[in-house]
């Protein structure tokens, strides 16, 4: 057997184990990794300044630098994510439902285990944190493929976690990093449907869909984040410009962040030209033709309003009325996040029914989509399919189910 089917198997061994832990025992093994963490802090961030070295002398663009980068700041708050995960509610071992049939078997319908998760990510060192602090407080092993790009900091990280393993006397075999960047690795792991549970593809639209189309074992598909931005005739504009500032500008690399702007038709003179006058500097702007009646912008092309730029850019579009928006965003949209600022309560509604997303927002910007803003603590990802979970997906969708059945000797009659 292969080297990455020994380890698969020592996880799933070392998963069987955890499964029985209590939630008091997984809490207190997390913060022990959390102490190893922020002892070991300057060695990661030392890590992540190579990863940061290389990519910039690979010439790597500014957004997906930015998602590779850790900074004090966000190395605290990836500290913080585990604290809200050890505060959280053990999803293991509730019951969700018991009753009792006629014939007097009794039925439980209980919470447990995946067993052994695997997620495949791309950049994002804090990844490597969320994905193992969820899986573990789930009771599942968590493989780990992360990109080449950050090799050296997501070794370091995993480095400080098996040490806060080992520590609170726990298999460091739970966590497992495949280091080998090659594709056809990926292609043998998706193979081991004995040894793996659940897959998760977290990055840019070929990793997704290599995943999707190869995977013999069941996958939670993340999606893209082509976001829009719908600003109504009855919106409060300096409240729309200050949400599409913040929606587009605040992270551009980042999978919530805003991609297409729509605007109605009445307030599109007025409104257009606030965003020129505060953001031309900063945003690329690739607009309609009537949209481009009211503010200097490129001509926009159909596949513009399909891209998930992940920079500075955006594409903008005048419409008609709230059904034209809804028909626009479902039609381009990647079923991510999308939003609405209006103060019409009718349209508001229609468009939180129509619109085919995991998060759809009103006066609100997209960027709360993530497992931290939701009260998660963390997030294996932004699920966008409609099976099992959708929306970031946290402790609670990294359970399944058993039925447990009670009886007294009954068996089944012909």
């Amino acid at each position: 057997m292969s080297e990455l089917y020994e380890k698969c198997k020592a996880l799933k061994e070392a998963s069987r184990k955890l499964a029985s832990f209590s939630g008091q025992k997984k809490n207190d093994c997390l913060k022990k990794v959390q102490k190893k963490l922020a002892l070991h802090q300057p060695k990661i961030l030392q890590a992540n300044a190579l990863d940061l070295k290389q990519a910039e002398e690979s010439k790597t663009a500014a957004g997906y630098i930015d998602r590779l980068k850790l900074t004090p700041k966000r190395f605290e708050a990836m500290l913080s994510s585990i604290d809200v995960v050890v505060n959280s509610t053990d999803p293991v071992g509730v019951s969700h439902k018991a009753w009792t049939l006629g014939n007097g078997l009794k039925i439980q319908k209980v919470s447990v285990p995946m067993g052994v998760i695997a997620i495949i990510y791309e950049s994002r060192p804090n990844v490597t944190l969320d994905a193992f602090a969820l899986a573990f407080k789930a009771g599942s092993g968590i493989l780990l493929r992360g990109s080449t790009s950050a090799l050296a900091s997501n070794k370091a990280i995993v480095s400080a976690i098996g040490e806060g393993l080992s520590e609170a006397g726990v298999s460091e075999d739970i966590v497992c990093l495949i280091e080998e960047p090659s594709r056809e690795l990926v292609g043998e792991l998706l193979n081991y449907r004995e040894l793996i549970d659940l897959v998760i593809p977290r990055g840019g639209a070929s990793l997704i869909h290599f995943v999707t189309q190869n995977s013999k074992i069941p996958v939670i598909e993340t999606g893209l984040g082509n976001c829009h931005l719908y600003v109504d005739e009855s919106a409060d504009l300096e409240m729309a410009l200050n949400i599409f500032e913040n929606a587009k500008l605040q992270r551009v690399s980042i999978c919530n962040a805003c991609e297409t702007l729509l605007v109605h038709e009445a307030v599109a003179e007025t409104f257009l030209k606030k965003v020129a006058d505060k953001l031309a500097l900063r945003v690329e702007m690739r607009a309609c033709e009537r949209a481009r009646k009211h503010m200097e912008a490129k001509p926009a092309t159909e596949a513009d309003f399909k891209e998930e730029f992940g920079d500075a850019i955006v594409a903008i579009k005048v419409v008609s009325d709230v059904e034209e928006a809804i028909a626009h965003v479902n039609t381009y949209g990647t079923k991510h996040s999308e939003t609405i600022v209006t103060e019409n309560y009718t349209r508001a509604l229609a468009f939180s029914n129509k619109v085919d997303a995991a998060c759809v927002y009103i006066n609100a910007s997209t960027r709360f989509t993530d497992g931290g803003e939701f009260g998660f603590g963390a997030e294996m990802g932004i699920s966008t399919q409609k099976m099992h979970v959708r929306g970031p997906i946290g402790l609670e969708a990294l359970v399944t189910e058993k039925y447990i059945v009670f009886g007294s000797g009954q068996t089944r009659p012909d």
